[in-house]
């Protein structure tokens, strides 16, 4: 990586201590923006059609206007070659731009920005807690990759408090929901599940394509609501993200768990095929 970082801003490269954006933008205001995260392996962008049309329908959810899918790409690439980065965490970041202090929005065009660093470093396998507040699978922001991320960063800091590298939230209904960024899959019964949209859970890219890996391979997996107690009698379990990819969980709510078990190792092959990893 560069040793002075550089960011694309509305369409320019720049180095990042000259960056700059008005202390009148709604995204540091009040959370008015939606964001994509994903990542670069060998230079090659991983899902990124299926993020630009996340990232389309959470921008139509939210009212913003979004980018074209060749900007989007073509911001990822150029971030990524501005720091040197032939394997990076990237995020793409829209804002309403300029506003009022109140929730009233401005009549900008908004603000654009693409980051990209160096890629995570996850252990091989995971700790999680599930956290007491829920996921709210009625509310606006359901399965908006908004900006407002204030409740993953209380549940995430909860989770830390007792040694866990993630955290578990439950919808409404007590049902099994998403991490504070990742998915959850679980082996119960012997099925393969992972909780469906309707939980309020986020659309997950990677999600998504273990879901297609699993078709491609075979491996029967159901989209399916269930308690969370669920984590209580479950024989595996895992995390998926852009950044994790497939990731064992080894401990649930303190409890051990086989890790990585024999359909999480399956899911895993299946999933890193299809994406050439």
């Amino acid at each position: 990586m560069n040793k002075t970082p550089h960011i694309w801003l509305n369409g320019v490269i720049l180095p990042a201590a000259e960056a700059r954006i008005s202390p009148f933008e709604h995204g540091l205001l009040v959370g008015d923006g939606v964001f994509e995260t994903l990542v670069m392996l060998r230079g090659r962008v991983i899902g990124g059609h299926e993020h630009w049309q996340r990232l389309e329908r959470s921008c139509a959810r939210m009212g913003l206007p979004c980018m074209t899918e060749a900007e989007f790409l073509s911001a990822i690439e150029e971030v990524a070659r501005a720091n040197g980065l032939a394997d990076a965490r990237v995020r793409v970041t829209l804002t309403s731009g300029d506003g009022p202090l109140g929730s009233d929005r401005g009549a900008g065009r908004g603000t654009r920005l693409a980051a990209a660093t160096p890629l995570n470093t996850w252990p091989p396998v995971e700790k999680v807690r599930l956290v007491p507040w829920t996921r709210n699978e009625n509310g606006a922001l359901a399965g908006v990759k908004s900006i407002s991320y204030a409740e993953n960063v209380l549940a995430l800091a909860e989770a830390k408090k007792h040694g866990c590298g993630e955290a578990l939230l439950a919808s409404t209904r007590g049902e099994l929901c998403e991490g504070t960024g990742s998915n959850i899959f679980v082996v119960a019964g012997g099925a393969l599940m992972t909780p469906p949209l309707s939980s309020g859970c986020l659309a997950g890219i990677t999600r998504l394509l273990v879901l297609r890996a699993c078709g491609r391979a075979g491996i029967p997996c159901a989209e399916q609501a269930m308690p969370a107690a669920v984590l209580d009698t479950c024989d595996e379990a895992f995390l998926t993200s852009s950044t994790r990819h497939v990731h064992p969980i080894a401990e649930v709510n303190g409890r051990a768990l086989a890790a990585p078990g024999p359909v999480t190792l399956a899911v895993r092959a299946a999933y890193s095929e299809l994406i050439g990893l």
